[in-house]
């Protein structure tokens, strides 16, 4: 359900489902945006490196992770405004599967009636409960409409 500037408090996390990263997501993402980094595409090589075999690209975990909250806000975000202090700090792996926890750090009116800005923060964890990635999101929200007179 899309929530109104109105609906988010200071403060407040909001849990999503789990989604588990798949071969094929690393794989069709790396094809998609062109990665032809072999720590992304060569498990031969990447067993060479030091996290001993594949990594999903940290712009996938981002893309995941940003999929899904999509519910918080679908019908209601503007537009993304910034974002900020971004933080990848561990590896994520085919067969990891991911959670976003959402939590609402500031939220101002603007001079137009009609919207907002809310900051969000990302917190990604995988299955063993280890933050991987964290972010700050500043948005654009729609206000409640006023009810007809």
């Amino acid at each position: 359900m899309s929530r109104y500037f109105e609906d988010f408090e200071v403060g407040t996390r909001y849990p999503t489902y789990g989604r588990t990263v798949t071969e094929g997501d690393v794989s069709l993402f790396c094809a998609f945006v062109g990665y032809h980094v072999p720590l992304f595409i060569d498990e031969e090589y990447a067993k060479t490196t030091p996290y001993g075999g594949r990594i999903a690209p940290s712009a996938l975990t981002m893309s995941i992770s940003t999929g899904m909250t999509e519910s918080l806000f679908r019908t209601t975000i503007l537009a993304l405004l910034a974002v900020d202090r971004g933080r990848f700090l561990a590896p994520v792996r085919a067969g990891d599967t991911l959670r976003t926890e959402v939590e609402v750090l500031t939220k101002k009116e603007t001079s137009d009636p009609g919207r907002g800005v809310v900051v969000f923060r990302d917190h990604v964890t995988n299955q063993r409960g280890e933050l991987v990635f964290q972010v700050d999101k500043t948005t654009l929200i729609r206000r409640r409409p006023a009810p007809p007179a």
